[in-house]
This record gives structure tokens, sequence and C-alpha cells, in this order.
């Protein structure tokens, strides 16, 4: 099945909320080698006025691509996610991620291009928080293989 382009231009509801923990965000900074004490010390975050550990900026990643999976796993949009190769992502921030944020995600899917036996879907995911105020916007671009290729 090839992918469904009439999907361009679709927004999902908004996904679950997702809270953000120390923990969470301590194991992301490990993984990714961010070695600033804020995203592990609460006594250094809250020394640069922060009420608790801050998040790496690749950290809007796990959340956004919790919310890319209703768009992926849906059966419809046609795509093979072994099929999958991740060609490009984009932050930007609008305030930084805090221990003790509950954050919400809303999907769009900006563009479904077909280029030969390659289909470029392109991801928006609008985070907010509570208050619905904007947090950060993740765009990701995926190029998902066709049979052919």
């Amino acid at each position: 099945m090839a992918v469904n382009t009439s999907y361009a231009g679709r927004t999902y509801p908004p996904g679950e909320v997702y809270e953000v923990s120390a923990e969470k965000i301590r194991e992301l900074a490990e993984a990714t080698a961010s070695t600033h004490p804020a995203h592990t010390d609460p006594a250094a975050a809250r020394a640069l006025g922060y009420r608790g550990v801050v998040a790496p900026p690749t950290f809007a990643v796990v959340i956004a691509q919790r919310a890319e999976a209703a768009y992926v796993q849906d059966p419809d949009a046609g795509i093979d996610f072994s099929r999958v190769v991740h060609a490009d992502e984009r932050f930007t921030h609008h305030r930084p991620i805090v221990a003790g944020d509950r954050l919400t995600p809303t999907l769009h899917v900006d563009s479904v291009t077909e280029r030969g036996p390659l289909a470029m879907v392109t991801t928006r995911v609008e985070i907010a928080d509570d208050d619905g105020a904007p947090v950060a916007t993740v765009v990701s671009t995926l190029a998902v293989r066709g049979e052919g290729a």
C-alpha cells in the first residue's frame, strides 16, 4: 500500500498529556551526553531560575513521537514503519521544558509528497502546557521507501 497523500493537511485531536519527570529528563540527558548540571541537579536548575530540572532541547522529540504514532500506526495512512528513514527534525522552543510540566501535543500532517518510489511526509507537533501556552514545536520529515526503493 502506498502512503495516503490525502492525509496532508490533517490535524489530529490533542494527544495524551505527558507529565515531565526529573527521571525522564535525567535519562535523556545521560543518553545524549548532555552534561549541564541543570539537567540533573535541582539546585543547579533553581540557581538558574527554574522550578525544576531543565530538559535538554531534544527532549521535545519524546513527546512528539508519541503524538506521531497516531498517524504512523493508522492503517489507512499507508506507512510501513519498517520502510521509514528519518530525514529531518527541527525544534522551535518557546520556553524550556521543566520537570513537573504537563504537556499536550497536537499533531499536524503538513505535507505528503511522492517522489518516485519515495514519499516525503512532514509532520508538525505543537506542544502546549496546561494553560494552552506554546512550549515547543517539532517538525519532522520522514522518507517512506516504496516497494521498489
